[in-house]
């Protein structure tokens, strides 16, 4: 794999530096990207988008919150195709009535503004909208950050609550035109690798260097035309872990034929850059060379060939441990290195599932491995999860699920909760092998409060496959000599005519909304102060921290309802006391108004200035991290701050946009300190105030002067930035929350 240091020409089908009489600020207009984001942009200016999308997409855990945010501003109709897909929260014992209840709530809102209602098990919500909402040159917005439709020709973006509500008032996405980075495929995989081998092998050279961040990837090349389109659809779901903002693919015959499997071939079209099209990068893979991977605890771009580890295996678990001792401390006891048997790698669990494992090839492939073998009976257990009730029929009727059944393997129905932590929950200590997209700390049910810690490798499903044939032991599927059916894919679309609601975009305003009592609304939020005083709640120097672990997944999912009650949660798994703390500031107690009342004395002392404007300034709590917000779009990482009076985040950079995103529609500040996090000039527990935050946001200034109040009675000066802000995100964060901004 080789990565273009500087930009790159796509010139007759081949990478070039340059070519001559060619502008590389004029040819940029020549990628499908570019001509997809023009299309969908309503500005002016081609540089500043605001974007109007096509389709929206939401699942059980995201769309109350956005519902309600939408209707306290004003919400009649959904403006455009909205789907509410039931996947996350499907197993409604947990947490009692709760998740149906929202269920119902979902579908009395497809009903009275015109939606569309999956119900729960029918299909993983990016499975649906491949199968019934993509369309080539579309654009899609989903509140999932898995929100990739690419290699179908539709360019989708996983994003924060607070974006969709935004296109269901009729507004925009507004971002900045993103760099295009071309990603060039060459060659054929060999048998045996699948999918997200090939995607474990980009994430690992694009994460850590950020060369893709917030960018869009673009899929080119002669390889292309070498992988299937399951295949393609498996790469490209995993693009959101390199951090880029959205992908797309050159689109072909076998594009073409998949829409016309799925009864829509009038959505397709020929998608391909222009010639001497310009990228900002580029990123050269041979498929040919592409070997089974696997992603050690505890993310995927700690991705390793399975030769290399099983030839390296207790340096390389070795490393994991010590990985894992930054995020965990000694707050529990990680070890894989028990995990070895024999010189073996033995892993407890086998999942294949979601919208990256679940889909037909890749259980087909699996069967085809497993036929005729068996799982065994001891301690490992594989379970298996169609991404659609139409892949299941198929699998049903071609036999896949014969030969997985035969072998040992469960059949699931579709369901994203063994990605989260909401289903398949390892035993503590123990290690599971998941085709699924993430393998964070804190998310697979571990409880690190508790003393409770399993882990997730991530592999694809044909090495899984292997592994589980190997009766638990790490193994490759290149390492089995199989006859690959190559099974062809039917697509019934009557199980979905038969059980989705579609209202085809009609309202009906008479239908009452279904509530159940964990349904809350949002709690009054108060707009910006003329100055700020914030007191630092939590302090993490992890090098990167997940929405993980600033909100759990898992079973806190069943509160997203709830504000107030999902706010309970909040950095539970890395930062137990935050909770405690931040509702101490927020409701100003004794303690609080006692430390406010000396941060005034000391900092008026030592700037006179100052006199009377500390206790009149705002009060919140903030908290400090390196690098906050990998991971998902899910904007109660941000709301729950917020909820329990939190006004801004302290970072020096921000790992997403999506979360960046987030603090700004709950009216949070999303502060940039640029001197690194060793010697921080303040520390959890001290105060931070903020004159004229109000004016900086107001004049757009670049930055403002935040002075340190340690209990000692030093005072420190030191400058916050937030980088750019569009006119609307300082609106928002004047007023509040996005939901005030709309109101008023």
């Amino acid at each position: 794999m080789k990565l273009w240091e500087k930009g790159a020409f796509l010139s007759n089908g081949k990478l070039v530096e340059s070519v001559q009489g060619a502008n590389a600020a004029d040819c940029a207009k020549n990628t499908i990207a570019y001509r997809i984001l023009q299309k969908h942009n309503t500005s002016a200016d081609a540089s500043k988008l605001k974007i109007k999308f096509d389709k929206i997409t939401s699942h059980d855990i995201t769309y109350v919150g956005i519902i309600q945010t939408a209707r306290a501003s004003g919400l009649k109709k959904f403006p455009i195709p909205y789907v509410l897909t039931n996947c996350h929260n499907s197993l409604c014992a947990v947490g009692g009535t709760i998740n149906e209840d929202d269920h119902m709530f979902g579908l009395t809102c497809a009903q009275k503004y015109g939606g569309i209602y999956v119900p729960p098990h029918q299909a993983v919500i990016h499975q649906f909208a491949r199968e019934m909402l993509s369309r080539c040159g579309d654009m899609i917005l989903g509140s999932d950050s898995h929100t990739r439709y690419g290699a179908l020709g539709t360019m989708a973006i996983g994003e924060g609550g607070g974006e969709l509500a935004k296109q269901l008032l009729g507004k925009t996405y507004d971002v900045n035109m993103p760099g295009v980075i071309a990603v060039y495929l060459t060659g054929s995989p060999v048998p045996g690798v699948g999918p997200q081998d090939v995607a474990l092998a980009i994430i690992k050279e694009v994460f850590n260097n950020g060369y893709v961040k917030n960018k869009v990837m673009e899929f080119v090349g002669p390889g292309i035309k070498n992988l299937s389109a399951d295949f393609r659809i498996g790469v490209d779901v995993m693009t959101t872990e390199t951090t880029c903002l959205s992908s797309i693919w050159a689109t072909d015959e076998k594009i073409r034929e998949f829409y016309a499997i799925h009864g829509r071939e009038g959505d397709y079209s020929e998608l391909t850059p222009a010639e001497n099209a310009w990228y900002d990068g580029a990123i050269e893979i041979d498929l040919s060379e592409i070997r089974p991977m696997i992603a050690l605890p505890f993310h995927p771009s700690c991705a390793y060939t399975i030769d290399e580890v099983n030839a390296n295996l207790l340096d390389l678990l070795d490393e994991t441990e010590k990985r894992a001792k930054v995020s965990f401390g000694d707050k529990v006891q990680f070890s894989l290195k028990s995990k070895v048997i024999d010189g073996k790698l033995y892993v407890d669990q086998g999942v294949i599932a979601g919208c990256a494992g679940g889909g037909f090839e890749n259980i087909c492939a699996a069967a085809d491995i497993l036929k005729g073998k068996d799982t065994g009976n001891g301690k490992f257990l594989l379970n298996v999860y169609p991404a659609s009730m139409p892949v299941y029929m198929e699998l049903m009727k071609n036999g896949a699920f014969a030969s997985l059944v035969d072998a040992g393997a469960i059949i699931k129905t579709a369901f994203c909760g063994p990605c989260f932590g909401a289903g398949d929950t390892p035993a503590n200590g123990a290690l599971s092998i998941r085709h699924s997209t993430r393998n964070f700390p804190n998310r697979e049910g571990s409880k690190i409060q508790n003393g409770q810690l399993s882990s997730v490798a991530l592999m694809d499903a044909r090495s899984i496959a292997a592994t589980a044939a190997n009766k638990g032991f790490l193994t490759a599927a290149t390492e089995f000599d199989t006859e690959f059916s190559g099974k062809k894919y039917f697509f019934d679309k009557t199980i979905y005519e038969k059980r989705v609601y579609d209202s085809k975009g009609v309202a009906h305003p008479e239908v009452e909304i279904q509530f159940g009592p964990n349904i809350k609304d949002w709690p009054e939020m108060s707009a910006l102060t003329n100055d700020l005083l914030l007191k630092v709640v939590s302090e993490i120097h992890d090098p990167v921290t997940t929405t993980d672990e600033l909100i759990p997944s898992g079973e806190t999912s069943s509160f997203r309802s709830n504000p107030l009650g999902l706010a309970e949660f909040t950095l539970s798994r890395k930062d137990p006391a935050y909770v405690g703390k931040a509702k101490a500031v927020r409701d100003r107690t004794a303690e609080v108004t006692e430390e406010v009342n000396k941060t005034a004395q000391i900092l008026e002392s030592a700037k006179p200035e100052f006199a009377g404007r500390v206790q009149k300034a705002g009060l919140g709590s903030t908290i400090f991290a390196v690098k906050p917000g990998d991971g998902s779009a899910r904007e109660q990482a941000a709301s729950c701050q917020k909820v329990l009076g939190g006004w801004a985040n302290i970072a020096n950079e921000y790992a997403t946009k999506r979360y960046r995103s987030n603090l700004i529609n709950w009216g949070m500040l999303p502060f940039l300190y640029k001197d690194g996090d060793k010697n921080l000039p303040f520390a959890n527990g001290d105060y931070v105030f903020i004159p004229d935050v109000k004016k900086m946001v107001e004049e757009k200034l670049a930055s403002v002067k935040a002075y340190a109040v340690k209990a000692d009675s030093t005072v420190t000066e030191f400058e916050l930035s937030t980088g750019e802000l569009t006119d609307d995100e300082r609106k928002i964060i004047l007023a509040g929350c996005l939901i005030n901004f709309y109101r008023n």
